[in-house]
């Protein structure tokens, strides 16, 4: 049955102690034994995801008990993990740590007993031998309600080094899963936000993916793995997966009548996405099209509606400059009052340059790179009626740029944001609902189902 899943959360004591390389290679490493294998994500994280695919051939997904709430983390892990054999679930950060002032909300440990599954910590055992077996006894009893099943090594010297780090931990009581030498052809380049996505550098990342593989394969105890992974009974909470027909699809339309095309840009410029959208907006009734702002330069054919996600437009802008076309359609299509919904970066996308580029000019806005980085959880309210939200809709969000907006917010905001300092944020005009924040729509399906409404009748 999907409620009882065989699932595994990768975690750590704290961020780069290798989480990423260890969750992706044991994914691709179970993949290649040829069972369908899950791929998962904590937190809002777009870029891991994208490595994840690579590893399984199936779609990686987020969960995120602060952006949608803890009560639609199980049916969404569920939604994902439909028909696989082995779900691998990616932790974010330190093993407790969480969205910021609220505990254990949102954090790695908050999701595996949401999920009650089995964690793996993964330890940077690079400037440690005997200190190791403290401090996994220290997160292995921290919280009793957080099992940890094993633990990897990561960064491990030599034979001798693995020996004492083995014989410490023999006293933990928490058996060890694997041990991984240092290997520079598992790293992956990063940039000012994070990795660098897998569609920016595809053939490479195909390469670091199966070295990843090939690491774990060669110094962890797979079947240990997978039996542990199997130790997971029913997830908690029943076991209905998430469905994006909630509320309900939108009645069939007549031959006569086509769908609403939904324009989405993708291509490296634009990678940050979460799968359950496209899911929402097709469930809605629309025909979703993908299109790549810096190689089309005419919208899908139809569009009715436009919705531009976040990405890298700054380390794109000269293309996306050139290709001006392209530019003057986005600005056509939203100044007919056709829905536009914009995140992050879609919202430097239509403001009128990006430092000192043309760009869509549809907001009376400049954008600027910044050496300050922006990054946090917000909660949100809708300051008045858009094609994306109905005055006084709530949703969590959340902000992750190095870039300034001037103005930040237009005549009528998008958002009024509580945190870190009350603000309006964002633009409304016309159909367009350009912000900062990130959202996962499938915490308040209805904003896709209005934006699609708004496709039909605009």
């Amino acid at each position: 049955m999907t409620s009882s899943v065989p699932r595994l959360v990768i975690a750590a004591p704290s961020s780069g102690s290798g989480k990423t390389t260890v969750a992706t290679g044991l994914m691709a490493a179970f993949a290649a034994r040829g069972l369908a294998v899950s791929p998962h994500k904590v937190g809002p994280d777009y870029i891991d995801p994208g490595y994840h695919t690579l590893a399984t051939g199936r779609v990686g997904r987020n969960l995120d008990a602060y952006l949608c709430g803890p009560e639609l983390v199980a049916p969404l892990f569920l939604h994902g993990a439909r028909g696989c054999d082995l779900a691998v679930v990616e932790g974010v950060m330190g093993l407790y740590d969480g969205a910021a002032g609220e505990g254990e909300l949102a954090s790695t440990a908050h999701v595996a007993k949401l999920l009650r599954a089995p964690v793996v910590l993964v330890v940077d055992a690079s400037s440690q031998s005997r200190s190791v077996a403290a401090l996994v006894h220290g997160f292995a009893s921290w919280d009793p309600e957080v099992r940890v099943g094993g633990v990897i090594l990561n960064k491990v010297g030599s034979e001798r080094h693995e020996s004492l780090l083995r014989e410490a931990l023999d006293s933990a009581g928490v058996p060890v899963l694997g041990a991984l030498r240092r290997a520079e052809q598992v790293s992956t380049p990063s940039r000012h936000l994070g990795l660098v996505p897998v569609a920016e550098r595809r053939s490479a990342a195909v390469g670091a993916v199966a070295a990843m593989a090939a690491q774990v394969s060669a110094g962890c105890d797979l079947d240990a793995l997978e039996a542990l992974a199997r130790t997971a009974g029913a997830v908690p909470g029943g076991s209905t997966p998430w469905t994006p027909d909630f509320p309900p699809a939108h009645p069939k339309l007549s031959a006569e009548r086509r769908a609403p095309v939904v324009a989405v840009a993708g291509g490296p410029a634009f990678t940050f996405s979460y799968a359950e959208h496209t899911e929402l907006l097709t469930a809605a009734g629309a025909e979703v099209v993908t299109f790549d702002p810096l190689r089309d330069e005419q919208l899908p054919e139809d569009t009715a509606g436009l919705v531009v996600g976040g990405g890298f437009p700054e380390v794109y802008a000269a293309e996306l400059s050139a290709n001006e076309p392209l530019r003057k359609a986005i600005a056509e299509l939203a100044l007919s009052g056709a829905p536009v919904a914009a995140e992050c970066a879609g919202l430097l996308y239509l403001c009128r340059e990006l430092d000192g580029r043309p760009m869509c000019g549809v907001l009376d806005a400049t954008a600027r790179m910044t050496e300050r980085l922006t990054l946090g959880y917000r909660d949100a309210v809708a300051v008045g009626d858009s094609s994306l939200a109905a005055a006084g809709t709530r949703m969590r969000g959340h902000e992750f740029h190095r870039t300034v907006v001037e103005p930040g917010a237009g005549a009528a905001p998008a958002w009024g944001v509580r945190a870190p300092v009350r603000r309006v944020e964002g633009f409304v005009q016309r159909g367009v609902h350009a912000s900062y924040l990130h959202t996962h729509w499938a915490s308040e399906p209805g904003v896709a189902h209005r934006f699609v409404e708004r496709c039909r009748t605009s």
